[in-house]
């Protein structure tokens, strides 16, 4: 008997249908198959010989056809988006403008403001830093997160449920806290990145024979990541649980969706809502 073919998994019929392409004009047979109970993906089935070839054809595809910002790094299909590198600036940006003017009053976390109807807070407090090594420590995690996250569900969508994630952090901080607090400083954002990407990036390999044991392993690295940052000593550790658990929930929410990366028209969409939710909060809280 000739052996069972192979399934390569996709993440849409999207995808699938332009991998078929793909393997059609490598001379490679592939028959598309649907998301089922067995398979909640959807998946491209080819014979065992020539799955080989498949796969060193459908990387080459995504090689091709990556943005420029966007890098292999660590392994075949593991993206890092240098768009990150931007929200750096922004970060910087932030602080020296504190310096200079003193944004801190009207930007801080603080729970009683919130209370009262300052929602905003939530939202310019992710921009707003103690000092230097506090905005360092911030950054160079933050880079390496959000730039993996970008580069796991597109740029736009990426940075933006980042940011999202973050936000809800701090809300979920101010659930968690017994008395009020004030609090600033992007760490929530980078735990929530941590999240998106222990939950989403494993996701995606469902309905792989390794899926078990990837989220397995996916999950344990985040968690103790989270714990190893997370929980050190002196940090807010509230916030930090607040926005890893809605990067997890939120992660967890996209890779159920159709892949989102690579689509021009939702990279500016997500961008502008991005961009909205910088310039809106920070503009209420300085003409309050």
């Amino acid at each position: 008997m000739p052996p069972e073919p192979t399934r390569i998994p996709a993440r849409s019929l999207r995808q699938a249908m332009d991998w078929s392409l793909v393997l059609i004009s490598q001379g490679i047979g592939a028959e598309i198959q649907s998301a089922n109970p067995e398979h909640p993906t959807w998946g491209l089935l080819v014979s065992a010989q020539d799955y080989q070839n498949a796969v060193a054809a459908i990387r080459q595809y995504r090689i091709e056809n990556r943005g420029w910002w966007q890098r292999e790094i660590f392994r075949p299909g593991l993206l890092f988006d240098w768009g990150s590198l931007a929200w750096i600036i922004l970060l910087v940006l932030f602080f020296w403008l504190d310096a200079r003017i003193g944004l801190r009053a009207a930007g801080v976390m603080d729970a009683t403001a919130v209370a009262h109807g300052q929602w905003w807070r939530i939202f310019t407090s992710i921009w707003l830093h103690a000092d230097l090594a506090h905005l360092a420590a911030n950054a160079a995690l933050g880079w390496v997160v959000l730039g993996l996250t970008m580069g796991q569900i597109g740029t736009g969508p990426g940075l933006l449920a980042a940011y999202l994630a973050g936000a809800a952090g701090n809300v979920i901080a101010l659930g968690l806290s017994a008395h009020a607090t004030t609090s600033l400083g992007a760490s929530g954002m980078v735990m929530a990145c941590v999240g998106i990407l222990a939950s989403h990036s494993l996701a995606l390999q469902r309905g792989s024979q390794f899926s078990k044991k990837e989220l397995v392993t996916g999950l344990s690295a985040g968690l103790m990541l989270f714990v190893l940052v997370g929980l050190s000593p002196g940090s807010y550790v509230q916030a930090h649980l607040g926005g890893f658990a809605s990067g997890l929930g939120l992660g967890a929410f996209l890779a159920f969706l159709p892949s989102l990366a690579g689509k021009t028209w939702i990279d500016s969409g997500c961008g502008l809502v991005f961009t909205l939710l910088v310039l809106l909060p920070w503009w209420l809280a300085l003409s309050k």
